[in-house]
């Protein structure tokens, strides 16, 4: 039996993307930087680990090991955890606290993990209860359209959502679209 892999896409505001699996094997991915982050959920050989893997600077490898399923949700640029200072989280996992069987502790509440089914109902429940927030400058000024904020305003926000400066954000950008386009065999010259 091989390495198990399912992703999709989402329709809500916040999520960039779903996926779980199961590795079978050892596993090693390489993650390319990202401006998203990600609420990442472990199970192996009974143990469940919820990981809060903040947005990546630059590549980064990640060796797992055989024999645990997961499930993770990849959050929309701008979407942040107001209690998770992200700028902090740069490149970094950090572990939250499990509360039970099946449930763990963020902003001071208990939250079932969800299933990848269900992953939309509960990135709903943390909207409704304020735990997860969205600034929508971040979005305006991804996708190019007018606002009327100062620079230093939108980098403010820019760092508060995001933990990266919009250049950061750009230059990551970029970089996603060039894997993109040479590993659909796009000629390197017309990549640069």
């Amino acid at each position: 039996m091989n390495n198990f892999f399912e992703g999709r896409s989402s329709d809500s505001p916040y999520i960039q993307g779903i996926w779980h699996g199961h590795t079978i094997g050892m596993y090693t991915p390489i993650c390319p930087a990202a401006a998203e982050w990600n609420l990442l959920l472990q199970r192996k050989r009974g143990k469940i680990t919820v990981l809060f893997e903040g947005p990546l600077t630059r590549a980064k490898a990640k060796l797992e090991t055989e024999d645990i399923e997961f499930c993770v949700i990849r959050f929309k640029a701008g979407t942040f955890l107001p209690v998770i200072p992200i700028k902090r989280f740069l490149d970094i996992d950090v572990c939250l606290p499990l509360a039970s069987r099946g449930t763990f502790w963020l902003h001071g509440m208990n939250w079932e993990f969800p299933r990848f089914e269900d992953v939309e109902g509960f990135v709903s429940r943390l909207v409704r209860e304020e735990v997860l927030l969205r600034d929508p400058l971040v979005s305006a000024v991804l996708h190019d359209q007018l606002h009327e904020l100062s620079p230093r305003t939108v980098r403010r926000r820019f760092l508060q959502s995001t933990g990266l400066t919009p250049k950061q954000v750009a230059q990551i950008d970029r970089a996603a679209r060039a894997l993109a386009m040479l590993t659909n065999s796009v000629a390197i010259l017309d990549v640069v």
